[in-house]
C-alpha cells in the first residue's frame, strides 16, 4: 500500500493523518479546516433527495468545521466584547479555553 492511500483511511470518520509538529499560518489553516456554508444543501435544483448524507462527500480531517451563519465569522475580533445587553443574548460561541471567556 502507497503512502497516499495510507493517508486516505479513515477512523470513525475522519480522515487518519500524520500530524506536524509545526502548523500553517492562520489564514491557510482557514482555507484547509474551514467549510463555506452551501447554498443548497440538498443537492442541485431537482436532485434525488433519497441521497445517504447531505453535505460533505470525502472524509473530514480532525480540524474541519462547518461554519455557522449566525456566529461571528472572525472570532479573534471580537474576543471578549460585551454583545449590547440584548435580551435574549446568548454566548459568542468562544472556543473552550480562550483568553477572554464572555460571561
Amino acid at each position: 500500500m502507497s503512502g497516499h492511500e495510507n493517508e486516505l483511511e479513515t477512523k470513525e470518520g475522519f480522515l487518519q493523518e500524520e500530524r506536524s509538529e509545526y502548523t500553517d499560518l492562520a489564514t491557510v489553516e482557514s482555507q484547509r479546516n474551514d467549510l463555506t456554508a452551501e447554498e443548497f444543501p440538498e443537492g442541485p435544483y431537482g436532485a434525488d433527495l433519497e441521497r445517504e448524507t447531505l453535505g460533505k462527500s470525502s472524509p473530514w480531517r480532525a480540524d474541519q468545521r462547518s461554519t455557522s451563519a449566525f456566529a461571528y465569522e472572525n472570532r479573534d475580533l471580537h474576543e471578549g466584547l460585551d454583545r449590547g445587553g440584548y435580551p435574549g443574548e446568548h454566548d459568542t460561541h468562544d472556543e473552550a479555553g480562550d483568553e477572554y471567556p464572555v460571561d
